[in-house]
């Protein structure tokens, strides 16, 4: 249940990737409810980003705010009536109480407990407060909060799927907020009691909320409600001691696909951050989507922290780009081809083959073949090749060579330049790379190329060729 409070990053990805492969392992329902009782957080278009990275990665709900189902609104702040009526039920059957302390004491309490150097929470002052004293209050219309009574003796035991049993002393819980003073519920509060009257089984979240199951467990238990499976995530981390965060520059899913990643590639990494595939998959790194609904086992969440690895992703992504058919991936690399090449005559078709074995990601693109439209400035020394045995004096010779064997040629296509050139080096007595590497070295600029002499030489056309081989000639002499 993701707040609309900004962007969608890599934890928030992959707790909705964990529930929703959790959800049809078990034939059960993926939902979708969007948490919005924090408004003062709330950021204008933040739904519909995670309605967009969920439909993008194939995370497709079964009920959710835009589709409906038996349990809504699936919107909390369309809620809001039902908060309130169960917060009373909880004051009347002793669980809760209302609190009418205001900022300035709650401050001043906050300080003292800072100067002291004690954990802070609240002191309890109106946790005895006689009903005729709060409905004095009530009718005085005095600001008010509802309060969560947690037990102060004794202790809560919870269990999770991840962490296994936790058991923590009630005197260290803190009487938390339940309904606020604007009448909005908390989060920790709206979410228990959304997941029971929506009939809610398995509940996936951050470690962060461990430290509030036992309250959670209490409110629970205080309704006389079955408690849900509990499976409380590791964080993801930037480092062994950081955890991701925009803040920081650390990218949101959406960063991911400007930096060329696919979504595809970013999900299959994503599942790996703190799951390990058992048995005979155990050594198996690459799983579709539907792959993953058959192999995901919820024990093999691990409870230690993930630390994201961009260049592992890398590794991942350039295996999917590798992955897909011409068709596929000519519409992807689309995009930052033209962003390179602006001249028209140039057939980007044929360019697109050349560079899909060479990408990590999208953006690996242009850098490799801007020297289509113009070659950059670059010196002889390109010419010098120990492996070829070339170098500046026999390269000239070599282009001096190639110029008029294919202004004769009259086809002009890539199986008559290739037996042109091949050709030219038999009766030279040439090994191939003498006449290749200086044609490679004049038409690009370039040390490294995505395709060799023939490809270059094909798809620059015959004019644009012969003139940068001339110009070629011109810069060795």
């Amino acid at each position: 249940a993701p707040s609309p409070t900004g962007y969608m990053h890599v934890g928030n990805l992959r707790t909705a990737l964990y529930t929703y492969l959790i959800a049809k392992q078990n034939n059960g329902k993926f939902i979708l409810r969007i948490e919005d009782t924090d408004q003062e957080r709330y950021v204008d278009g933040a739904v519909d980003l995670i309605y967009r990275t969920l439909r993008e990665t194939g995370l497709i709900w079964d009920e959710g705010p835009d589709i409906g189902g038996d349990y809504g609104p699936y919107i909390q702040s369309q809620r809001q009536h039902l908060y309130m009526e169960y917060a009373k039920k909880l004051v009347e059957s002793g669980h809760a109480y209302y609190c009418f302390c205001d900022k300035e004491r709650l401050e001043e309490l906050r300080l003292i407990h800072q100067i002291s150097k004690v954990p802070h929470r609240y002191d309890g002052k109106c946790r005895s407060l006689s009903h005729e004293e709060v409905e004095a209050n009530l009718a005085a219309g005095k600001p008010f909060v509802i309060r969560q009574k947690c037990p102060t003796e004794g202790k809560t035991t919870f269990k999770d799927v991840v962490y296994g049993e936790i058991t923590v002393d009630n005197s260290e819980l803190d009487d938390q907020i339940l309904i606020k003073t604007d009448g909005m519920p908390t989060y920790n509060f709206a979410n228990v009691v959304d997941d029971h009257l929506m009939g809610i089984t398995h509940v996936v979240r951050g470690s962060e909320y461990l430290s509030s199951a036992p309250k959670y467990n209490l409110l629970y238990e205080g309704f006389g409600w079955e408690v849900p499976i509990y499976v409380h995530c590791s964080p993801v981390m930037r480092d062994q001691h950081n955890k991701m965060s925009k803040r920081h520059g650390d990218p949101s899913y959406e960063d991911l696909l400007a930096m060329g990643f696919l979504s595809e590639a970013v999900v299959n990494y994503v599942a790996l951050l703190g799951w390990s595939p058992k048995g005979e998959y155990a050594e198996t790194e690459f799983f579709t989507l539907d792959e993953l609904t058959k192999v995901f086992d919820i024990h093999g969440i691990s409870k230690s922290p993930a630390i994201f690895d961009l260049e592992k992703l890398k590794y991942f992504n350039a295996h999917y780009l590798r992955a897909l058919d011409a068709e596929a991936f000519y519409p992807l690399a689309e995009p930052y081809l033209k962003e390179a090449i602006q001249n028209p005559a140039i057939d980007l078709k044929l360019v697109a083959p050349l560079v899909q074995g060479r990408c990590d990601t999208l953006l690996d693109i242009a850098p490799q073949v801007d020297f289509f439209d113009a070659v950059p400035e670059y010196s002889n020394e390109l010419y010098c090749h120990k492996k070829m045995k070339t170098d500046e004096e026999n390269s000239k010779e070599a282009l001096a060579w190639v110029i008029p064997a294919l202004e004769a040629l009259a086809d002009w296509s890539y199986d008559a330049i290739h037996d042109c050139l091949i050709a030219l080096a038999e009766a030279k007595e040439l090994k191939n790379g003498r006449i290749m590497w200086p044609v490679r070295t004049a038409l690009s600029g370039k040390a490294v190329t995505p395709g060799g002499a023939v490809e270059l030489t094909h798809i620059l056309g015959k004019d644009e060729t012969l003139k940068r081989l001339r110009a070629g000639v011109a810069h060795l002499s």
